[in-house]
């Protein structure tokens, strides 16, 4: 993973600046959070400060039970371990001891909008996207009745095209052109658009559209799971394509291995059409209904019954 600046992360939860304004340029590269509890209780052995600090409201109600030596013993034993930060969640005041020595160490000192538990969850869904690794891959990212479909090929095949006729149905772009990818964790690649192409969609004759100006808000969504890769690939006569779809096939991207399917197209096809049936195939796999199997099964019991006629 890499770090990023406190001053992104002010940015990203929309947090107040308490004290420690000089230090907001320093860098965070942990993605997990820890409450210093235990720390406040005088305890450092543990202390985890490569993290940001949560503080809470039972951390502020134990902390106001020290005596004034504990509290400036504990609150300098914090900063002097250089954390990247300290959060406040909502309706907690933050202790003057804070302040001052934010100030002094030029540690940032925030205040957050949320409760401690959303705080958690938000700030720590920010920092794994934020820090993990990321590639990009040219293509469309839509969002099929659920399911997160990646459709690649090669410049011009019509790869757009495709999306907005998936788009005209009802359903949803993520990123045209070029997606963002980064694992949240080992089985789940989440991709989006860059900054600069969220909401847009390039056709080619027509220009670049904006499908939420478009399409409305419904059309369009930030970032979605990637959880199956889909090529399309000019017909070719002497190609060996998968007629019956008995083999799964798997791209690999970071350490996750993305279901992949294969799409040979033609004039005559309709390659949205052919596009939302290998979405719609991948979700009854999923929710354990596979129609190749279920073909095989009823082709070999065909053949055994006609070989014990002939017997």
């Amino acid at each position: 993973m890499g770090s990023i600046p406190i001053n992104e992360v002010i940015k990203g939860l929309n947090l107040e600046i308490v004290a420690g304004k000089n230090g907001t340029g320093r860098k965070v590269s942990n993605p997990s959070l820890t409450k210093p509890g235990l720390e406040l209780a005088g305890m450092f052995d543990f202390y985890e400060h490569d993290r940001i600090q949560i503080i809470g409201s039972k951390e502020v109600t134990f902390f106001s039970y020290l005596s004034e030596e504990e509290k400036k013993d504990r609150v300098n034993k914090l900063f002097e371990k250089d954390p990247p930060a300290f959060i406040f969640s909502k309706n907690v005041k933050v202790p003057e001891l804070f302040i001052q020595c934010g100030n002094k160490y030029n540690i940032p000192v925030l205040k957050s909008s949320y409760a401690t538990t959303s705080l958690f969850s938000e700030l720590y869904d920010f920092l794994q996207s934020m820090l993990a690794e990321r590639t990009s891959m040219h293509g469309v990212l839509m969002d099929i009745s659920g399911v997160g479909v990646l459709i690649t090929g090669k410049s011009g095949i019509g790869k757009s095209e495709v999306a907005l006729e998936l788009i005209r149905r009802g359903y949803i772009l993520v990123a045209d052109d070029m997606v963002e990818i980064y694992q949240l964790e080992k089985g789940v690649l989440i991709g989006e658009a860059p900054n600069l192409l969220k909401h847009y969609l390039e056709i080619r004759g027509v220009g670049i559209v904006n499908v939420v100006y478009l399409f409305g808000a419904k059309a369009y969504r930030e970032n979605k799971k990637i959880s199956l890769i889909v090529k399309l690939d000019t017909w070719a006569e002497d190609a060996d394509f998968d007629r019956i779809g008995m083999e799964e096939e798997y791209h690999k991207i970071f350490d996750t291995n993305v279901a992949y399917a294969s799409i040979p197209i033609t004039e005559a096809r309709n390659t949205a059409t052919l596009v939302e049936a290998a979405a719609h195939d991948f979700k009854s796999k999923q929710m354990g209904y596979n129609s190749a199997q279920e073909f095989n099964r009823a082709l070999n019991k065909e053949i055994k019954k006609n070989q014990n006629k002939e017997d």
